[in-house]
Order: C-alpha cells, then sequence, then structure tokens
C-alpha cells in the first residue's frame, strides 16, 4: 500500500494510491482503478489482465461434433452452460428438436450445474462477506457446521453432473441430439435421498442468508433473463428486459453490442448502449411467477418479497434458485422413463444456428455457421461476466461514495464485497482484485 501526497507552493492535488495484491473467492483474474477527484467519484475501471483464451478461434475448423467437449473447458464451475448454448445453436442448424426425456435429462443436468455453483457461491464466496471472515475456510473454524451444509449441498449438484455428464467437472457425454449414454431409471433414483435432504438444506439458506445485514444500496436496473412461457428458464425462452423488450435469441446481436475497452481484455457488453444486469437477480424478478410454491412460501416467511433491487441480495437470490434446482431435480427424475436412444440423429446441412440458456451467472449466447460437412467457419460467444462488467463498473460508482471517508484498506474490501454480488467468472482462477484508487 502507497500514499504519495504532492505539493508546491500551495496545496493543489492530493494522489492517493490503494493497491491490494490477490484477492481469492472470484474467478479470475483483474484489478479495479478508481480515481477521485475533488472528493468525487471520476472514474471506475475493471481492469480484466488475464490473458484472451481465444476459444472461438479456436472452434473455427472443428467439426460439430466436437464443439461440447471444447467449449466445456471454458469453465469449470458452469461447463455444462457452454454445452448446452452450443448444442441447442447447432440442432437449430440441423432442425433437430430435442423433446421429452431427453429434454429433461439436459434440464436436470443443468440443475445439477446451478446447485453446484450456488452452493459454492453462497456458502464459501459471498457469505464470508456478511460474517466477517476472510475466506470460507477461517469462516469453517467458528462454524463448522455452515461450511459443512454448504459443501454437501455443491456434492448433491456435484453428483448430478456426474451421473449424466460422465464427471462432475468438464462432462463428456453432451452432444447435439442429446448424450452419449442417458442412465437407467434406478440410477436417478438412487440420488432422491440426497436430494430431499438437499431441498431441506436449501430452504433453511434462504432463512439463513436473509437474516444477513445488507446495506441500502438500490441501483436502478435494467434486468435482461430467459422468459420461457410454461417454466423457470434454463435451455430455452425469449429474452426479455425489464423495461418492456421481448425477443427472440436470434436478435440478439440486433439489440445487444460488445465493444472493447482499452484497460480490459475481456469484451464489455451493453443493451441499446447502456449496461444491464444478468443473473440470478434479473432471473427471479422476471420470472418469479414460475418459481413453486414451496420457493414462494420460504421467501414469504423471511419478510421480503420480490422484486428484490438491492446487489448484496444475490444471495438470497441464489439461495432461491437452489431450492428450485432441487424441487425441479427430484419432480424431473420422478417422472423419468428412459428414452428409446440416447441421442438423435443429426442430419448435417450448412447454416448459421443461435441459443442462449441460463448460465448460473446469467445468460450466455452462442451463435455458429458451419459448412455442409459440418465443419465450424464462425463461432462467437457471449458470456455473462462481460454482459456484467458494466453494471459492476456503474455499481462501484454509485457506491463508492460513501467509501471516500474509509482507510485506504476498508475502502477496498468494500469494493470487493460489491464485485463479489456478481460471481463474477473471469476464469477458473481463484485470484481476482488489486485495487488502487487515485485521489486527486
Amino acid at each position: 500500500m502507497t500514499e504519495e501526497r504532492r505539493t508546491g507552493p500551495e496545496e493543489v492535488r492530493q494522489t492517493r494510491t490503494i493497491a491490494v495484491g490477490t484477492i481469492a473467492r472470484v474467478e479470475g483474474e483483474g484489478a479495479l482503478r478508481v480515481t477521485v477527484k475533488d472528493g468525487a467519484v471520476h472514474d471506475v475501471e475493471l481492469r480484466i489482465f488475464e490473458p484472451p483464451r481465444f476459444f472461438e478461434a479456436f472452434l473455427v475448423g472443428r467439426h460439430y461434433s466436437e464443439v461440447p467437449d471444447i467449449v466445456a473447458r471454458i469453465c469449470g464451475i458452469c461447463p455444462v452452460a457452454y454445452q448446452m448454448s452450443a448444442v441447442h445453436a447447432i440442432e437449430q442448424i440441423f432442425g433437430l428438436r430435442v423433446e421429452g426425456a431427453l429434454r429433461d435429462l439436459r434440464r436436470l443436468l443443468y440443475c445439477g450445474e446451478w446447485i453446484e455453483s450456488h452452493a459454492l457461491h453462497v456458502y464459501m464466496l459471498q457469505a464470508p462477506d456478511f460474517l466477517g471472515y476472510d475466506s470460507g475456510i477461517a469462516m469453517a473454524k467458528d462454524h463448522p457446521a455452515l461450511v459443512t451444509r454448504g459443501l454437501r449441498l455443491k456434492k448433491a449438484g456435484n453428483a448430478i453432473m456426474t451421473l449424466l455428464g460422465g464427471r462432475s467437472v468438464h462432462p463428456v457425454s453432451v452432444k447435439v441430439g442429446g448424450f452419449s449414454r442417458v442412465p437407467g431409471r434406478r440410477e436417478l433414483e438412487a440420488l432422491t435421498t440426497e436430494l430431499l435432504w438437499a431441498r431441506d438444506a436449501a430452504a433453511d439458506t434462504i432463512r439463513w442468508a436473509a437474516t444477513f445485514e445488507y446495506p441500502d444500496f438500490a441501483p436502478d436496473y435494467t434486468y435482461v433473463a430467459l422468459r420461457h412461457p410454461d417454466e423457470y428458464p434454463f435451455n430455452e425462452g425469449r429474452l426479455e428486459t425489464s423495461n418492456g423488450l421481448s425477443v427472440s435469441v436470434g436478435e440478439f446481436e440486433q439489440h445487444f453490442t460488445e465493444h472493447q475497452v482499452p484497460y480490459s481484455n475481456a469484451l464489455q457488453c451493453t443493451f441499446q448502449g447502456m449496461p444491464y444486469l444478468v443473473g440470478p437477480l434479473a432471473r427471479v424478478n422476471l420470472n418469479q411467477d414460475r418459481l413453486s410454491p414451496m420457493v414462494r412460501e420460504v421467501l414469504a416467511d423471511t419478510g421480503l418479497s420480490l422484486p428484490l433491487r438491492n446487489p448484496f441480495h444475490g444471495i438470497i437470490a441464489r439461495s432461491v434458485e437452489m431450492l428450485y434446482a432441487l424441487e425441479e431435480s427430484l419432480r424431473l427424475i420422478q417422472r423419468y422413463v428412459p428414452p428409446p436412444a440416447p441421442a438423435l440423429a443429426a442430419t448435417v446441412r450448412s447454416g448459421t444456428g443461435t441459443a442462449c440458456t441460463e448460465a448460473p451467472r446469467g445468460i450466455l449466447y452462442h451463435r455458429y455457421r458451419v459448412d455442409d460437412e459440418g465443419i465450424v467457419r464462425e463461432a462467437k460467444i457471449v458470456p455473462p461476466t462481460s454482459q456484467n462488467q458494466g453494471r459492476i463498473e456503474q455499481d462501484l460508482r454509485q457506491f463508492m461514495p460513501r467509501l471516500l471517508n474509509l482507510s485506504n484498506e476498508d475502502a477496498s474490501l468494500a469494493c470487493e464485497r460489491v464485485i463479489r454480488c456478481y460471481d463474477p467468472c473471469i476464469s477458473c482462477a481463484t485470484h481476482f482484485l488489486r485495487l488502487e484508487i487515485e485521489r486527486e
């Protein structure tokens, strides 16, 4: 940490720089720089300095059948989201529609990912902020039962991913048309006992998270999420916004635009030229009528009501979705009848396809163009964190004035807590933030 004062005959400017090395509890590496002039926040830059990974370029020239395995490597926390967006986009090109038990299995696999991702974030990444610990490990010393509950919840989600995907990290059974293997009914039923426990534990998680002390902070968000006519969205639906837009996924690039900022290796995405919010808060607020009666009852018991407008309430939204995903998993398992084949046959043809699914952190858009031999000629991927980056910067601009009288260290920690509300998945690494505040 350094602090430098620059003075002349009269003290005309003070420059203050805060540097925090590597901070755990988010995925990836980056930095935050805040400039304060005349006692006011002048600029906020969320700098993603992790090297570009070029997955879109890697996909060009590869056969369509390789795409699910390649994109699964983009993220170790949410590989299913990348696989699902990819296979849906390619199936659109081939005129393939996956229904029935295969569709249910895809939805169930997505439930597993939401459960494990949300449990990890709630218990190990964000709860320490509210309970005054610098890590989940430190929290475990005083609250071993809480951390054990969180890890067991995560394990329940991982068990679904292992059974359906072949393994819990970078699943290998997802393919265009379905799966390379589907489970028998008894294999799925074997998960039921643990999922019933997890359902009750998730309800307790909502009640527990509702007891935290939250800052009074409610920015004016534009929420964006998928909206399905019959169910809470995972794989399918139209893109809807809180300001009234409802469009097909194929119209995504007409309304949402990526651009490069000079201080970051990651693209930022805007809606009609402005930052917007994707993820659990957006989904819960735009799809509250699709939540189950149990979820609505537990949430009502806490005294909270929808919509949730405080970004710090993201931990509650994730807990709500974890309970929903566990209920949905049990429902899908109960009605499961194995399909006659693990996958539908695909008829390869050239064309362009788009798809958007709901990753744990928000909408994940894919577009592919393939030739008549099934070779990928163009690929575009817009992950949720790139869509949230501009909104994170805006939150920090609005939150930062209340931190200006704090010490360098306390201001840094408070900024990190704002960022962690979004559970940003910059990569699969564990270190994220180096903060600099320059005061002039």
